[in-house]
């Protein structure tokens, strides 16, 4: 006898997929939570980038990814390297050291051999500096006109560290918002890279593995780590409002302590955008308690690449789950998440 199963409350009303939907904002949180968790994830579950597995003695944390960018060498990093780094600081995004990863090679047809063999050493090269194994994977190869060259599909484990226990739901109102560094360098050098708009910037990708900074955060702060994100597509402003709605809470932001590169600020003035929405692949975010901020500022600080760290905000009550933006007048202003896809293609 065929067994039927209730189709689920599906509230995804687009018509068709748009390249907006893969953008990282409201339209990515819209297609995931409307159309595809309802389907795979139980009623409630908190939606990650990486999940945990127990374990007899510990936890597992699982994470899968692709990589699409356009080009698919930028200055400061390539395709490859992107997918060995994006995979990995997902895993440390869920408090685990990354222990080994997969790769699915989608080759085109006519994609020299050259470009082939330059992304499996940009690959190797990376596994390296993250301290991560490359276990295994698959290759594919398609039509010519049907891959754009090459993509990459990861996945990856790590194991998470015993002390930490990451989540929204332990955010509380007085926990303070630190950020490693400069926001906005990967999304507008890959924006630069295509050569669309006729603007010179001195900029390169912040693509890099985070574990080493992740480490010294849990080090110096494990019990009063509650939430760590690294705001790839939609920015450090998807990322706080989706914190923001997770955990029913407020989050004010100090306008002027968010480091933005001058080159950045200035490409996003010209274009219109805002540095907040645009995507970063070497910079993270961390909630912590009141009492923990200044010893994990410090022990972040210690680490080459994490002199930049700052505190950046605080969470507080409110009567609606919102982020804030406050200027040094007393003024605030509302960040929204991310709405349409100004850059797409950037991971």
């Amino acid at each position: 006898m065929t067994m039927s199963r209730t189709r689920p409350h599906v509230r995804f009303q687009d018509p068709s997929i748009e390249l907006a939907h893969g953008a990282g904002g409201k339209a990515s949180r819209r297609l995931i939570e409307g159309l595809i968790a309802p389907y795979v994830f139980e009623s409630g579950t908190e939606l990650r980038d990486v999940a945990e597995v127990a374990l007899a003695g510990g936890r597992l944390a699982m994470t899968a990814d692709a990589f699409v960018v356009k080009p698919r060498v930028f200055p400061g990093g390539s395709i490859g390297e992107l997918a060995v780094n994006g995979t990995a600081n997902d895993l440390a995004m869920g408090g685990a050291r990354p222990l080994a990863l997969v790769a699915t090679l989608i080759l085109e047809a006519g994609l020299p051999t050259e470009e082939l063999e330059r992304e499996m050493a940009a690959m190797a090269r990376a596994a390296e500096r993250a301290g991560v194994a490359i276990v295994g994977g698959d290759t594919k190869v398609v039509e010519h006109g049907k891959a754009d060259g090459l993509y990459i599909s990861t996945a990856g484990i790590g194991l998470v560290d015993p002390r930490v226990d990451l989540s929204a739901k332990r955010v509380r109102p007085g926990d303070q918002v630190l950020l490693s560094g400069p926001i906005g360098d990967h999304g507008i050098t890959i924006l630069l890279a295509r050569g669309e708009i006729e603007l010179e910037a001195e900029l390169t990708s912040d693509t890099r593995p985070l574990w080493p900074l992740v480490e010294a955060l849990i080090e110096a702060a494990a019990p009063g780590l509650r939430w760590l994100r690294d705001p790839t597509r939609g920015g450090v402003a998807t990322a706080l409002n989706e914190l923001a709605r997770d955990a029913r809470v407020t989050v004010v932001l100090d306008d002027e302590a968010i480091p933005v590169r001058p080159e950045v600020r200035g490409a996003c003035e010209i274009l219109g955008l805002d540095p907040l929405h645009i995507a970063n692949e070497g910079q993270f975010l961390a909630v912590v308690a009141p009492e923990y901020a200044d010893a994990a500022l410090e022990a972040l600080r210690r680490v080459p690449g994490g002199a930049s760290a700052v505190r950046i905000g605080a969470i507080e009550e409110g009567a609606r789950p919102v982020v804030l933006a406050r200027s040094r007048y007393g003024g605030t202003r509302v960040i929204d998440m991310l709405v349409g896809d100004p850059l797409p293609r950037i991971c």
